[in-house]
């Protein structure tokens, strides 16, 4: 993991122009300060305080479809073998965890492999920039304004500088911001929109933020989500006559397209 950040912080080390000449394409690659926006409610023309790199799956027919764009191995040679080496890994754990969810949900270790939200997964690693200044502004600044991940589950590790918020009760208002401690060589867990609607909110998707610090900060974000033709829909043990689905069945690709659409339109 510590080289993984390493590499990170190398990447955005770069002057601007080698990095926007790795611009996303087709969501893969460098976005740079305050292209984006997490929380589209928000009035402020203003986008979220960091930069980001992304690249995802490393075979299949996804990686084929959307290949992945990486640094100049002349600038940073080690760079792309390392990635896709945390990629691997951190994928292997994200299955394992699944398995363990649906044992809660009383399902088969092996439900979400079985219904193919795991054959070939729009699985993907973000990497993390914020510059942690503080703005003195009228309007509050973020460094990811608040937002649910759309997947699955979530899994990240961070450099340890905090930022990082939760609430816990998502439907209250006004809204309680806890912070969110970084523990070496642990990884903080957020589950996934996708997964409160399988789940009819049982689990919760995580209702997150980062804030500025006045500290730069880095992190790795690992979003497993489901191949984009996997169709999700109420599970049957979480729903009964007195619950009923909360949520309609809809395509995984489609409901993500659709939150990035409103994250980068905003």
């Amino acid at each position: 993991m510590e080289e993984v950040l390493r590499e990170s912080k190398s990447f955005f080390n770069l002057p601007l122009d080698e990095k926007m000449s790795l611009l996303r394409r087709d969501l893969l690659g460098y976005t740079p300060l305050y292209a984006e926006k997490l929380d589209p409610s928000l009035t402020s023309s203003t986008g979220d305080s960091k930069e980001s790199f992304y690249f995802g799956s490393l075979e299949g027919a996804l990686a084929q479809r959307y290949p992945n764009q990486w640094p100049p191995k002349d600038l940073l040679p080690s760079w792309r073998q390392t990635m896709e080496c945390y990629y691997k890994n951190v994928l292997s754990v994200g299955r394992k965890l699944l398995g363990l969810i649906a044992l809660a949900l009383d399902l088969d270790e092996g439900f979400f492999e079985q219904i193919g939200a795991l054959n070939d997964p729009s699985a993907v690693v973000r990497l993390l920039r914020y510059p942690g200044e503080v703005i003195s502004s009228d309007v509050e600044s973020y460094g990811a304004s608040a937002h649910s991940d759309y997947g699955m589950v979530t899994l990240l590790s961070t450099d340890g500088v905090p930022g990082l918020q939760a609430c816990r009760d998502k439907s209250r208002r006004p809204r309680v911001w806890e912070d969110v401690a970084g523990i070496r060589g642990a990884f903080i867990v957020n589950i996934g929109d996708m997964m409160e609607r399988w789940s009819n909110g049982l689990f919760r998707s995580t209702l997150h933020r980062v804030m500025p610090v006045g500290k730069e900060r880095y992190s790795v974000v690992f979003f497993l989500d489901p191949n984009p033709d996997c169709n999700v829909e109420c599970l049957e043990s979480c729903c009964s006559e007195t619950c009923p689905p909360r949520f309609p069945p809809i395509l995984a690709g489609d409901y993500i397209k659709e939150r990035f659409r409103l994250t980068y339109d905003s």
